[in-house]
């Protein structure tokens, strides 16, 4: 029988009743199936208060829990807390997908979180960082049934790797503003079109995982404007074409497709306002949605406006603009106007999910954080 759920406490002093305990020490082992990766600090505490659970805790400074379990969607249950200190803490699940930020709870108190996580690669690693990360329990249970959000995109939808944070596309921030019914699966991929997601077998292989109520974004653009012939599609004509066909496959498997149009570049005019280098991609997709009767997230609209408000300035903090020495990735400094740091993808998928509410997507709207 495939195992289905998995329980570990967190500290020093003995497991509670039907848990595993991990210590400060607790190396992963594959034949044991979990523990800390390398890197980041971990230390343990005891407070000598009651209750196995809440008595002792970890504090896992930038570290990573991995735990070995089938490729699937999850939900992963947090307790944290301390007698004598506040928590302050950030998860996210490798390579970088936002789950919690900064969630505090004061001295004194405990919290139970439950997140939603899909695991493409036979193993969960959480990441904790933060101010002042704890964890005194984790419960991590398979939900093959939980709805799916399904992400096919470029770079600015993407998840990034960690080697180039604080890069990140928005759907990869976008789980920390969802509860834990609805399990976001990202297949967006950095420099595709939505011809050449399809050419390559991307879609086929996301297309595998879709089931009936699950939902489908698709947000292509950027790179169909490319005029290499493995990505460039025409607004007017193939653009359109490829957007059906996603829109079709999504509804043969009984799920229920959104389209997005591209968010805006950093092209600021002198009169502040925000240059147009999408064009009839933009319009395409508009009149594609009114015409299949499919829901319209207007983000490219949704982000000129953002972005304009903003102005030249502040727009730098939400695209990939460092200084030297600034992003530790990035030492020499970068000029980015196509790419969000994590800050503004936080930004965009706030948009998108006020998208989301406007457009009345039901169940899905009910699962806004």
């Amino acid at each position: 029988m495939t195992r289905t759920e998995w329980k570990f406490d967190f500290g020093l002093c003995d497991a509670e009743s039907g848990y595993v305990k991990v210590t400060a020490d607790c190396a992963y082992d594959p034949g044991r199936g979990y523990g800390f990766t390398e890197g980041g600090m971990v230390t343990a505490r005891d407070r000598l208060e009651p209750g196995k659970l809440k008595r002792d805790l970890c504090i896992p400074a930038d570290a990573a829990f991995r735990v070995d379990v089938p490729s699937g969607s999850y939900t992963a249950t947090l307790l944290m807390g301390d007698w004598i200190l506040p928590t302050c803490m950030t998860v996210k699940a490798a390579p970088g997908r936002l789950l919690l930020r900064r969630y505090s709870v004061p001295a004194g108190q405990f919290a139970r979180v439950t997140l939603g996580a899909h695991v493409s690669e036979g193993f969960l690693e959480l990441v904790f960082s933060g101010p002042a990360p704890r964890i005194n329990a984790l419960e991590l249970v398979a939900a093959p049934n939980a709805i799916a959000l399904h992400l096919a995109g470029d770079s600015t939808v993407a998840d990034q790797p960690a080697d180039g944070y604080p890069y990140a596309g928005w759907g990869q921030v976008l789980p920390y503003l969802l509860k834990h019914d609805v399990i976001v699966d990202n297949h967006a991929a950095s420099g595709r079109s939505s011809k050449s997601f399809i050419d390559e077998g991307r879609w086929e292989a996301a297309l595998r995982r879709v089931k009936a109520d699950d939902y489908v974004f698709i947000q292509f653009g950027h790179n169909d404007q490319k005029p290499d012939e493995a990505r460039h599609t025409d607004p007017d004509s193939t653009y359109r074409e490829y957007l059906k066909r996603y829109i079709e496959d999504a509804r043969s498997r009984g799920a229920k497709p959104v389209l997005i149009t591209s968010v805006h570049r950093r092209y600021h005019e002198a009169d502040g306002t925000i240059r147009d280098t999408h064009g009839a991609y933009l319009e395409a997709v508009r009149q594609l949605g009114a015409e299949q009767g499919v829901p319209v997230i207007d983000l490219g609209a949704k982000s000129k406006a953002l972005f304009e408000r903003v102005g030249p300035q502040g727009t730098e903090a939400i695209f990939m603009h460092g200084a030297p020495g600034e992003f530790a990735n990035f030492p020499g400094g970068i000029e980015d106007n196509t790419h969000f740091q994590e800050e503004g993808a936080a930004r965009l998928a706030e948009l998108v999910t006020e998208g989301i509410r406007e457009a009345g997507l039901w169940p899905l709207s009910m699962y806004l954080r």
